[in-house]
């Protein structure tokens, strides 16, 4: 795992309500490496979604220890913002937390770009309050539209349940670029794009955890990752699809229970920048480790065979020579 990153898990100050986030930070310094001199062939250029951003940092440290002929630059944008670089020939690689849309997918076609999909990990969407906050243990999916869509009325935890406290409640969550944003509103509210403005917005999921870490009336969600290394300060809500509450955990993610908010991770890729065996090299790497970096950073690794698949789509462009 990435030194800076293993630091921020390992002190806890992601979840402290008073600390900085040095994560935050290299999210803005990597995103603008990605302008570098594209006739390096030794330069991968990574960016987009934030929830991939723990596991790609995971894989990428210790690919650039054995290979470190490599530049591997990794920028956060949201799944929007990278798909749209990617599109735009600005990078190499669109870390994705959802799937392209109709859109998208015929923007990057008049671009002459081809998209081609890698999943990576599994996530569970998870809602998380401060630790301090006892009020409630799940919610249901119900609760979360009344929450999140865009004429609600809710203003406090009262407005949820009337034998909730009087309290307002702070809303903490991803901007309109980030694929979480759009795959929470699509499940919860039934449009990607349903939601309420009136809470803090970022795309830097590290501020959400700070946010909802710092404040005992808050409520947010992100990707599960940041949950699980966040070492205090939140507490996770089971959430009730209409068959009982269920809670995020890699069995839960694993195994289906936890149902509408479980999700794929993928890396997107123009076929034409497949023809670069540096690139491949890098693909291929980051489908080898994965299964292991999901695990070490709290994602869950992709059910048997997939990374097989991925690896053997992979080699069938090397060895047809590119597209």
């Amino acid at each position: 795992m990435n030194t800076r990153l293993r630091g921020l898990l390992a002190s806890g100050s992601l979840g402290a309500p008073g600390a900085r986030f040095v994560g935050a930070l290299v999210f803005v310094g990597l995103l603008g490496a990605c302008a570098d001199n594209r006739d390096d062939p030794w330069l991968v250029t990574v960016g987009g979604s934030s929830t991939v951003y723990p596991l790609m940092e995971a894989i990428t440290e210790d690919f650039r220890a054995r290979r470190p002929e490599f530049r591997v630059t990794i920028g956060v944008s949201g799944t929007s913002g990278g798909l749209r670089r990617l599109c735009a020939g600005e990078l190499d690689l669109a870390a994705a937390s959802r799937e392209t849309t109709t859109r998208e997918r015929e923007r990057c076609r008049a671009a002459g770009v081809r998209l081609v999909r890698f999943p990576i990990a599994l996530d569970g969407l998870t809602v998380v309050v401060n630790e301090a906050n006892r009020v409630a243990d799940c919610l249901t999916t119900t609760e979360l539209r009344q929450i999140w869509e865009p004429a609600s009325q809710v203003d406090s935890w009262r407005d949820i349940r009337p034998d909730f406290p009087e309290e307002a409640i702070h809303l903490y969550g991803p901007g309109t670029d980030s694929g979480t944003f759009d795959f929470f509103n699509a499940v919860i509210a039934g449009r990607p794009q349903a939601s309420r403005s009136d809470y803090y917005q970022t795309e830097d999921d590290f501020q959400i955890v700070r946010g909802v870490a710092g404040d005992r009336w808050a409520l947010g969600y992100f990707g599960h990752a940041y949950f699980a290394k966040s070492n205090g300060g939140l507490r996770a809500l089971a959430v009730d699809f209409g068959s009982g509450c269920v809670e995020p955990s890699p069995r839960t993610i694993a195994d289906g229970d936890y149902g509408p908010l479980t999700r794929e991770l993928a890396l997107f890729v123009n076929e034409v920048g497949l023809v670069r065996p540096e690139l491949r090299d890098f693909l291929d790497a980051v489908i080898r480790d994965a299964e292991s970096a999901a695990r070490e950073v709290g994602y869950v690794p992709l059910p048997g065979g997939e990374y097989r698949r991925a690896l053997d789509r992979l080699d069938s462009f090397e060895r047809s020579g590119g597209p």
